[in-house]
């Protein structure tokens, strides 16, 4: 359903979420006051877009807020994003999003919380991010960690290198190698293609491998794909910006974490709030400086500064000394595709996680559905609870059935999650989980959703 939508904020967050939403043919206008953001829409997407101040009640009175669906305060200043939040819901926004970076909103104790200022539904981008970097570390050896009904079901991603047993045979043959390895092939990413694999196809050298299975069976497929998860205890994080010191803060009683800053003054304040953390000072692209600290022992080593150029360039240094396993943060999404192929283990994004975050709950309250897009890879992760009613239970189909370019990855029956195969059957009310691609997503929606 097209809903009218405000975008208040036109940086990396703004931009992707627009062109993510006007795929979708809704009615979207943006407003910065950044002339060369404005352009960067103008020349790219068809959307209104407003120059100017969105905190401005000036500016936000050349819009009916009225008839505003949903209102999205994005920009980086979380003081511009409460005020145009508050002001544009007095006025009559139907449903305020808002993206904030200070998590105290967030206290028990809290003198001023986001509810105050009409405000539904708040991302906290950098918390999103350290949530997935955190998964990542825990859980070594692989490339993505996302957990859906409740951390029950697991997708994993891992990189088939030249060992890997994996390599050479068909997925339906691997299935059939490992009946008490209860898994599903849900998506293949060969040379930056990312597509749904039929049961034919065939495992090769350097592909990410992205499986579904329940938590407990994770370990198992892992070590099936030859990418056993190692014991993590040295864990080194580049920067002391908001995310390294969140990550650090959660993961410091349970590892032997140290933060290298180069700032000497950000080190000093906030190395007392992280008694159990080693502060050091230094240069993350110094070679000396890594082989001092022992680089070559790091089990894993996470590049968090803001400047996305310095930890590609530190993750590369942190490989080539032998640390075990290299997550890195990007801002942008310009160098996914290049990074992926020069060697880190994983990459994170607090934009992609911020825009996955808000499309899903725009998804959700329009449809009913929820979505879990995964937009740097075209691909969506739909839950469907199967209607009485559907096409596919009124035609009496079965699972070998459904079409080829969406896949059904995990049911959920009674609390009991299910990983299908070829015999499974789908019974009214399981709630599926299906991977497709966004083009495809309404055709799996409409075979088990009677509307």
């Amino acid at each position: 359903m097209e809903s009218k939508i405000v975008i208040i904020g036109a940086g990396e967050v703004g931009f992707n979420l627009a062109k993510s939403l006007s795929r979708e043919n809704h009615d979207i206008t943006i407003i910065d006051n950044n002339s060369q953001k404005c352009a960067r829409i103008k020349n790219n997407l068809d959307s209104h877009v407003i120059e100017g101040d969105g905190a401005s009640q000036r500016i936000l009175q050349r819009i009916d807020m009225k008839k505003i669906d949903y209102l999205l305060a994005l920009t980086r200043i979380d003081e511009v994003n409460l005020v145009a939040s508050r002001i544009s819901k007095k006025m009559g926004a139907k449903h305020v999003i808002c993206r904030l970076r200070n998590t105290e909103y967030l206290h028990k104790n809290a003198v001023i919380t986001p509810e105050q200022f009409g405000i539904e539904y708040v991302t906290y981008p950098e918390k999103a991010a350290q949530i997935e970097i955190e998964n990542l570390v825990r859980r070594s050896s692989t490339v993505e960690v996302q957990e859906f009904h409740q951390g029950k079901i697991l997708m994993v991603g891992i990189n088939l290198e030249s060992s890997s047993p994996l390599i050479g045979r068909t997925i339906e043959n691997v299935i059939t190698s490992n009946p008490f390895t209860i898994h599903k092939t849900v998506l293949i990413n060969r040379n930056d293609d990312f597509f749904i694999p039929t049961l034919e196809e065939t495992y090769k050298k350097n592909d990410h491998i992205y499986f579904i299975g329940r938590k407990e069976e994770i370990d198992n497929i892992q070590k099936m794909a030859g990418k056993p998860s190692f014991d993590v205890n040295n864990v080194m994080i580049l920067g002391a910006g908001k995310i390294g010191r969140l990550l650090a803060k959660s993961l410091q009683f349970d590892y032997n974490v140290k933060i290298i800053e180069k700032n000497i003054d950000k080190a000093k304040t906030y190395s007392p709030s992280l008694e159990e953390t080693l502060m050091l000072i230094g240069d993350g692209l110094d070679i000396e400086f890594l082989e001092s600290e022992n680089i070559s022992e790091v089990d894993c080593f996470v590049a968090v500064t803001e400047n996305e150029q310095t930890n590609i360039l530190a993750s590369l240094l942190a490989k080539h000394y032998g640390a075990k396993q290299v997550i890195l943060h990007i801002t942008t999404t310009n160098y996914l595709k290049s990074v992926r192929r020069i060697g880190a283990d994983a990459i994170v994004s607090k934009n992609i996680s911020a825009v996955n975050e808000v499309l899903n709950v725009i998804r959700s309250n329009e449809d009913n559905v929820q979505i879990h897009r995964f937009d740097d890879v075209g691909v969506e992760a739909i839950d469907v609870i199967v209607d009485e009613s559907s096409r596919y239970l009124k035609k009496e189909m079965s699972i070998d059935e459904i079409p080829s370019n969406f896949s059904i990855a995990a049911i959920v029956r009674d609390g009991i999650v299910i990983i299908p195969n070829i015999r499974t059957e789908i019974n009214s009310n399981d709630e599926l989980l299906i991977f497709a691609k966004p083009e495809h997503a309404k055709d799996a929606e409409s075979l088990f959703i009677c509307k």
